[in-house]
């Protein structure tokens, strides 16, 4: 599906209406070329559907709609996706520790599938070797030359050859890209409890967006809150109706004994260390099933607004 060259293609389109996105750019000495979206860049809304684009490989729509009552100030992030498995897994999911000296970042974006390090590619049957990769670090610090040759070793082209998008999680472009995941961690859950994602035709998620937060732990905080106690997430897919029956509870974040606090404190508790938090809760608040063929729906989980609203702090 070519899903560098697509994405590659929206950063030359965002670079060209840089002024009107609020971006900046600039290149290294290696060549590579990073383009700021919210660092010193002022970055915004627009930016933001952009970075979350640039995840999905261009593969998905992302745009803001009313948010549920109750659960917001009144925005959330929608996206959508026919190719799932391809922009969720093989491009947008945050699977990727980029971390270089002194320098840490998540990285996402279909660069993932050029360098192919992940058991997740095996699985997914996704892999590819582009001329050029685009990448996005959550980060709010500039990576140099030495984080552009490793990430240029790592999926085989040439450090001038590399686009990176960088917005740290507490600014407007950051917000909008993060919480636009709640289709991919739906797609995640599913594949931790072994359901087999082939099944999943189409899917779309509503999360709602929080206030940009003063500080980056703050700002991880309201997006996973978003996520896991506001998103509803519907996925078209095929095959029967029991095994979806049987793993529905499994999916929503309310399988988790984690489920109810708001993240930072869970996060503070386990040291901030994603690693020890129960897996079980990294999922959308609510995950509906429609299945194309036998026409059924079923629906699992529950909106927390209450949750939402402290964290959110409305």
């Amino acid at each position: 599906m070519k899903l560098n060259y697509r994405a590659a293609e929206l950063c030359r389109e965002a670079v060209a209406s840089a002024d009107v996105l609020g971006i900046a750019t600039r290149k290294l000495a290696s060549g590579a070329l990073l383009i700021d979206c919210g660092i010193e860049a002022r970055g915004g809304l627009a930016a933001g559907l952009m970075l979350a684009r640039a995840c999905l490989a261009d593969l998905g729509t992302v745009s803001l709609v009313p948010a549920a009552d109750g659960t917001a100030l009144g925005t959330a992030v929608q996206v959508f996706t026919d190719q799932p498995v391809a922009a969720c897994m093989a491009a947008q999911y945050a699977g990727w520790e980029v971390k270089v000296d002194d320098f840490f970042a998540m990285g996402s974006g279909p660069m993932r599938a050029a360098a192919n390090q992940e058991e997740l590619f095996e699985e997914i049957g996704f892999s590819e070797s582009p001329s050029t990769i685009v990448g996005v670090l959550e980060t709010r610090q500039f990576p140099d030359d030495a984080v552009v040759e490793y990430l240029a070793q790592a999926c085989g082209v040439a450090p001038r050859d590399i686009i990176l998008l960088l917005a740290p999680t507490a600014s407007q472009a950051g917000n909008v890209q993060v919480v636009g995941r709640s289709v991919e961690t739906a797609l995640h859950k599913l594949h931790e409890i072994d359901f087999d994602l082939e099944r999943v035709v189409s899917g779309l998620g509503v999360a709602p967006l929080p206030p940009v937060a003063p500080d980056d732990l703050a700002g991880i905080g309201r997006t996973n809150d978003a996520i896991l106690y506001g998103a509803e997430v519907t996925l078209w897919v095929v095959g029967d109706d029991a095994s979806l029956a049987e793993i529905g509870p499994r999916v929503p974040s309310n399988s988790s004994a984690d489920h109810g606090r708001p993240f930072r404190e869970i996060f503070a508790q386990h040291d901030h260390d994603f690693y020890r938090i129960d897996r079980q809760l990294f999922s959308p608040a609510v995950v509906t099933f429609v299945n194309l063929e036998t026409g059924t729906t079923q629906r699992f989980g529950t909106i927390a607004p209450e949750v939402i609203r402290a964290s959110f702090e409305i």
